[in-house]
């Protein structure tokens, strides 16, 4: 059984940082690319973030370019977002899915396989 498990969200201060983090099991984790998307109360679910397989390849919504840095630790089948400078805007859901790297549409939801429950952000000002 596949599963993604998001942590790391909570409460915290405009301005700050958080680390969320996504472990993945019951999967080949090399096999697959790697995003993150959020929704927001009352909003449609957005891109955020996404990485290639080796983590050498990083694609980001252009509104959170600077602030949001993906990444990936394939020995601990783990997937990360480091959220900084956070504004109350980001508040949201924050989920991490897992994409075949043959579709390069990788800022659709549509394209990703596999879902976590996801992890909340809130984010005071």
């Amino acid at each position: 059984q596949v599963q993604l498990v998001e942590s790391g969200g909570g409460l915290v201060q405009a301005g700050g940082s958080r680390r969320l983090s996504c472990v993945a099991s019951g999967l080949t984790f090399t096999n697959y690319a790697m995003g993150w998307f959020r929704q927001a109360p009352g909003k449609e679910r957005e891109f955020v973030a996404a990485v290639s397989w080796t983590g050498e390849g990083t694609s980001y919504a252009d509104s959170l370019k600077g602030r949001f840095t993906i990444s990936r630790n394939n020995a601990r089948n783990t997937v990360y977002l480091q959220v900084n400078s956070l504004k109350p805007e980001d508040t949201a859901v924050y989920y991490c899915a897992a994409r075949n790297p043959l579709n390069s549409r990788y800022e659709s939801s549509l394209s990703y396989d596999y879902w976590g429950q996801g992890t909340r952000v809130t984010v005071s000002s």
